[in-house]
């Protein structure tokens, strides 16, 4: 059995062995060009030991390990993307040789084409928008009559009717913030070819303290990128209740994605 195989790093028109000379990918190794069906794959050798499916398993619950992964991936696909229309594949996609990466490129040449339509020309660019910190609060101020201190104590059905109150007015609050990401969205997908609302991303991983309440991505035509930083910053003055933040451009990760049947 061999000790090794083929990861893909993405599937590009045009692309000859002089647009990536000498990018490391994965374990520093690196890359080259598998032809198939007029497109071109470009692949790296890993070894199993750390890219076999039992392998893959357990690293995917390593944070250092996807950090390190994904930096290698993404250094291959943007330097491919400086050089020509790419649809990038999925972190981690493992096939057992070069000759089954030509033959799924063959089968799946007709979705490829139209992912590489949809995206050529673009680049992808990134917004995220946050509530202010504290707000809504998690808990309702106050506390039950009996822990409250002071010489008149709140009434049973007076705190209650305060509690209420705050739940009320936090779910307001929410229901507000949440319109107001939802507005920022459509206004920044306006004038874009494509936009996606992805999940928004847990605490952890974005290392603040703030929820996110919007993780658009945008497909930006090339020579519009001020533009759209331009609509941006328009966008987050309109919706001040909003922390916004905008990143790019990059290769188009998140337009890259063929239909539903699995690519691995």
């Amino acid at each position: 059995m061999s000790e090794v195989a083929s990861y893909v790093y993405l599937v590009s028109r045009g692309l000859t062995d002089d647009d990536v000379p000498e990018v490391a990918g994965q374990q520093d190794r690196p890359v080259r060009l598998v032809p198939a069906a007029g497109l071109v794959a470009v692949v790296g050798t890993v070894d199993l030991a750390e890219f076999g499916e039992e392998a893959l398993r357990r690293n995917l619950e390593d944070l250092a390990w996807l950090e390190r992964t994904a930096r290698a991936h993404d250094r291959v696909v943007d330097a491919a993307a400086r050089r020509a229309t790419v649809a990038p594949w999925r972190l981690a996609t493992i096939l057992l040789d070069d000759a089954r990466v030509a033959a799924l490129v063959t089968q799946r040449r007709a979705d490829l084409e139209r992912v590489l339509d949809r995206v050529h020309g673009c680049r992808e660019w990134s917004v995220k928008a946050y509530a202010p910190a504290g707000a809504p609060p998690d808990e309702p101020a106050g506390a039950p009559p009996d822990e409250r201190a002071g010489p008149r104590p709140e009434s049973g059905t007076a705190y209650l009717i305060r509690r209420k109150a705050e739940t009320t007015r936090r779910t307001a609050a929410a229901a507000a913030l949440a319109e107001s990401a939802e507005d920022l969205h459509l206004a920044l997908s306006a004038p874009t070819r494509a936009s996606r609302r992805l999940p928004p991303q847990h605490r952890r991983l974005t290392g603040r303290s703030e929820e996110m309440l919007l993780n658009g991505a945008y497909l930006v035509p090339d020579g519009h990128a001020r533009e759209f930083e331009d609509l941006v910053a328009r966008a987050a003055a309109d919706h001040p209740a909003l922390l916004v933040e905008a990143a790019g451009p990059w290769p188009p990760y998140s337009f890259a994605v063929l239909p539903a049947e699995e690519t691995s």
